[in-house]
This record gives structure tokens, sequence and C-alpha cells, in this order.
């Protein structure tokens, strides 16, 4: 057998402040790897840390960091190498890293600024979608910069849907169960299910195309799960793709080191055994589109070695529909097998994406993992799944000019207490007023949230008159106006006196593209608000329908529209920047948003960089 790569997925940029710097990846070996950091003229003064989880017998993730004695200088290259303790180790490494260099480099590199002026955003990346990955555009946005001695971008933000738990492909799904193989992934005993240990979901006659019958199923003994089903066993789970739903905490580490890397993927086997004959048409198509992601997967890593990124959760990140309302939530939490697929997709999240977004705040659920990890195996699982479940500071600041603060709207939810079946405010009141309070009196900011904070309007008429019906999980019917009392604080935070004058929101999630300049009606001192939702990297909305839907929108809710009148922003001015190509106010199609702002954030320039390369801009209205 060909040996492993000693580095499988990584080094990726993570959190970088002015004195420093994070670097995560995933090893095949165990040994102490150290971070130094150089300029063109010399190394920077510092001290190195790793902090590391074995997740398999070949599998160690680590975050690497480096604080430097003196700040960083400002928009120049530092220079970063990783050093193995064990020569071997150190002489792979140095072999493989070489396709990770831009022309003309002898080592990875980023750049650190204060005040980023080229911010990039996505979100919603689906491996077997059949379009190109728009993130292998931060790779030529990188390499063209170096070519042009220009500055590359200032940071990466992924705003949600980073991977697709509950939508796999069968092709997928084969490279994980091969790379939990090759890695040793830990395994682990499953409480309530149809396989009673993870190690058999492989072999399973269930195991590809007909994970649903796998997945918890309840009686229908609610009134909740009457008005949805109506018979006597529902499934728990609400996602429509859920054929070959993750499970287990090994597939979930699986999928994450597939998603970032294209290491693993020469080592793997795709075959049709245990897979259905029925299925095999279906396997086969989604084997091209596979194909397709994993050779764009060296350009997406190359990139990811040189920029700083910051993540946030998403529903798919777990499972579709993630707390979207109490009756949900009541369901999949009190089943112990459904308990532990959130969890360990909120598992999977710590380790992969949320340690390196802020890693003081998880350090105690780090340092749980660590201690729980003993001979080969998570002990204490249930009591980690616990900890991950109660956890409520996956939310984080970035003290950049302006700051940029990335919300949570998935575990501080605002539940409905008149109606289980009713959607649930994407933030409660507290979570709100912490949020408030860290952005009263700045100048300017920059939000990150998953959903757009102001939707299309005609989509959001949609799913009020599904949720009317108690049909909320059937459209989606997750949206900031969705919750009375979300929505309410909200928009009172817009008007407040001391809101940030300039007011920058980025978002995803809904797989297309679009960007609204916000003012208060009759208000002479209104915040400036620009909303740029660019969605998805590696995902879409159905055309016709979306060019349906946008018409609507058009045609319903025009300037002078009564119908403005029965929304929530109704005080509120919401003015389209209408793009460069396209139609309408809505462009559909897998992009990179690329946000360009002045210092102060007053001047805000938001293009659309197509998986093609071609650029769609939304310039300003005239009369804004």
């Amino acid at each position: 057998m060909q040996p492993l790569p000693v580095v499988v997925a990584g080094p990726i940029v993570r959190r970088v402040t002015a004195d420093k710097c994070y670097v995560w990846l995933v090893s095949s070996v165990s040994d102490d790897i150290s971070l130094s950091l150089h300029l063109a003229d010399g190394a920077l003064s510092g001290a190195s840390d790793c902090q590391s989880v074995q997740v398999g017998e070949r599998a160690f993730v680590h975050l690497l960091s480096f604080n430097s004695e003196n700040p960083f200088p400002e928009n120049r290259r530092i220079q970063y190498n990783l050093h193995f303790t064990n020569s071997d180790n150190q002489q792979c490494w140095h072999s493989s890293l070489q396709q990770l260099l831009y022309s003309n480099c002898t080592s990875l590199h980023f750049h650190y600024t204060s005040s980023p002026t080229t911010i990039l955003h996505g979100s919603c990346r689906k491996p077997h979608f059949h379009d190109d990955d728009a993130l292998a555009q931060v790779d030529t946005l990188h390499e063209n910069a170096f070519q042009n001695d220009a500055t590359p971008p200032d940071l990466l933000l992924m705003t949600g849907d980073q991977i697709y738990a509950d939508d796999v492909a069968g092709p997928m799904l084969k490279a994980i169960h091969n790379t939990i193989d090759l890695l040793g992934l830990f395994h682990e005993t499953l409480t309530g299910a149809v396989v009673p240990h993870s190690s058999e979901l492989a072999e399973h006659e269930f195991g590809f195309y007909q994970r649903e019958q796998l997945l918890p199923q309840i009686a229908t003994n609610t009134v909740l799960s009457s008005l949805f089903f109506g018979a006597k066993k529902k499934p728990v789970f609400t996602s429509v793709n859920a054929q070959n739903h993750l499970i287990s905490s090994a597939e979930i580490f699986a999928m994450y080191i597939l998603a970032w890397s294209d290491a693993m993927w020469s080592h793997v086997s795709i075959d049709k055994s245990h897979v259905p004959n029925k299925y095999h048409d279906l396997f086969d198509k989604e084997h091209i589109a596979i194909k397709g992601f994993v050779k764009q997967l060296p350009a997406v890593r190359r990139a990811l070695a040189h920029i700083p990124t910051y993540m946030i959760f998403d529903d798919h990140d777990v499972t579709d529909d993630w707390n979207l309302t109490r009756g949900w939530e009541q369901e999949v939490y009190g089943n112990p097998l459904s308990k532990r697929m959130v969890g360990n997709a909120l598992l999977g999240y710590l380790i992969c994406q949320g340690w390196g977004n802020a890693p003081e705040k998880v350090k105690p659920l780090i340092e749980q993992l660590q201690s729980s990890i003993q001979q080969g195996e998570l002990t204490g699982h249930d009591s980690m799944i616990d900890a991950l479940l109660d956890f409520d500071q996956w939310h984080y600041r970035l003290e950049t000019s302006p700051p940029i603060e990335v919300l949570d709207t998935r575990t501080q939810r605002w539940r409905s207490e008149s109606n289980m079946n009713k959607p649930s405010g994407l933030m409660d009141w507290e979570a709100l007023c912490d949020f408030q309070h860290s952005i009263i009196g700045k100048e300017a900011v920059i939000v990150v949230s998953a959903a757009p904070i102001y939707g299309v309007k005609v989509i959001e008429a949609i799913q009020k008159v599904f949720t009317f019906f108690g049909k909320a999980l059937t459209v989606d019917a997750e949206n900031w106006m969705a919750h009375k009392g979300t929505a309410n604080v909200m928009l009172n935070i817009f008007r407040h006196y001391k809101t940030p004058p300039e007011f920058i929101i980025l978002s995803g999630d809904v797989h297309y593209s679009f960007v609204y300049d916000v003012r208060l009606r009759f208000r002479r001192n209104s915040p400036h608000i620009t909303q740029f939702t660019c969605s998805g990297l590696k995902n879409a909305f159905p055309d016709k329908l979306i060019k349906w839907l946008d018409r609507m929108n058009r045609v319903l809710y025009r300037s002078k529209s009564p119908l403005n009148f029965f929304t929530r922003r109704r005080n509120m001015s919401v003015k389209p920047r209408h793009p460069s190509e396209g139609y309408g106010e809505l462009f559909n199609g897998c992009a990179l948003g690329v946000l360009k702002i002045s210092h102060n954030g007053s001047e805000v320039q938001c293009k659309a960089l197509l998986n093609n390369g071609k650029e769609v801009e939304f310039p300003s209205s005239k009369d804004d």
C-alpha cells in the first residue's frame, strides 16, 4: 500500500491578530510540530505552541500557534514553516509542500492588516453539485496578486454549510469509509440504532442510498407530528436528502478531510460494493460530479494555506432544519441516536472549524475532548456531546477596523412559546442584546449572518403562508422576520441612535446572490446599511424558479406597492443593487463574494466572482 502523506489536510491559516496567528492541519503521524515565521529580511521572534487532538490511529488534528514578540507589520508577506521533530516526517512534508507554493515562492505565507479592504465570503459548498467550485477562485486571486506583486485579498469568511452532512453523494460516502479505514478513525457504539456500532455502517444493507431506514423514527403522538405526517411513524430528521446522511463522528471527520484537501483522494478506492443495483446509475452520475470536485481541490487547498480564514456553521453543517422549531428540537434531542448525530456534527465543527475561529473561547471543550480520548477511543462520548449542546459561545469577533461580528444564528434560538410548530427566532433576546452592546458607538461594523437579515419579500411571504398552515419545515421558513420578537429587536437595533452609521451585512444560505442598500424612512441621520448576500460556492437555486420568484418580487413589492405596508420592514427603504449581468435583482450561479471597502466603511463595492472567473458587479444606485 502506498504510504500516507504526513499532512492529510491543511495547513489552513486561521485566526490572525496583531501579534498572533493560528494554523490548522491534520497529520497521519503522531509527532511534535512547531511553527516558525519569517519576513524577507529575517526571522520573527516569538513562541510556538501546538495543541493536538487524536481522532484516529493515524489521524491527529493540530492547531499550531505563534505568539510574536512584536506586532506583525501591516500588509507584508509573513512566511511560515512547519517543523516536525522526526526528520523522516519533515522530509515527507517538504516533498509535498512544493505543490502548495505559488510561482517564485519558497514558502507558505499570509499577510496581516488591521484594516481589511478586500474581504472574500461565500457559503453552501456541496461536493456533488453539477457545477464548478467557486472557492477555487480564491487561488486564482492569489496567483494573480503574486504575479503582479500586488496585495492579495485580506481574509476569507465562510458563512455556512461548509460541508453537507445531511446530503452526501454515494461516491463521497465510499471515499469517507475508505478514509476511515486508512486513517483508523475511531468508531463508536450507537445507542438506540438499527446498527449498534458505527463500524457496521459501511457494509449494512441500508448503508448506501437507504440510510433513512437507519435513522430514528418515532410515533406520531404529538400534534406537530400529526400535522406533518399523519401516519404512525415519521422520521425524526426532516432532510429530504437523508439517503446518505452522515451518522458517526468518524464519518464527519473524514468528510472534513476530504472536503478541505486532495491529499487522501489518491489513496481512496471508490467502487459499487454494497450499493444496491437500482442506485448504480445515480452513483455513476454523482461520481462524475465528485471527480470534478476533486480536480479543483489542489487549488482550494493551496488558497486556504495562504489567507486568514474564518467560519461559522449553518444547518447543513449539522442537518437540515437544525433547531428550526421548538417541536423539531424536542423530537430530535429526545431520541438518543438523533441527539448523538447532531452532537457528532458539532464535534466535527468544533475540531475542524470552530477551534480556529476563537481558540480561547473553545479551550474548555478542547481540553475536555483531549481528556476523553483514551486507548484509541472517545470515552464519555455522551458527556462530551452534552457539553457541546450546552455551549453558547460559538459567535466571535474580529478586532479589525471596522470590527467584524460573526453571529451564531443556530444555537441561541428564540423559541415560540405559543406553538411548537412556529419557526424559532434566529437569536434570542439575550443574544441580541449582547450583540447590540458590542456594536453601540462604533463608526462602522461588518456583521456576518448565515441567513440574510433582509430577505426577498415574496419568498418570505410564501414561507409565512406555509407557517400559518403548520408547514414551516416544508419550505424551510427560516428568516429573521419569521419570529416577531427577533425581528422587532433586530430592527430596533438598526433604529437605535448609537447604531454605527456604516453597517455591512454579509450572508449566504439562500443559493442566489443579491445586494440591498437599506435606509430608515423618515430619519435624516439613518445608518447606511449594505447587505451583500452571496451563495453558493458550489450550489445554486433552480434557475427557472428563481426567475419566476424574482419577477414576482419586483411586481408585488415594488417601491410604491401597498403590500410593503404589511411587512415588518415597512419603516425601512430597501433598494436593490441590480447585477451587471443576469436578470432582475437576483443573480443565480456559483460565486464567491468580493467585498471592497474604504477605511471607514463608507464606500462599499460588491462583486460576485463566478466559478469561471467572470465578475458580476452590483453597482450602487444613482439616487442612493
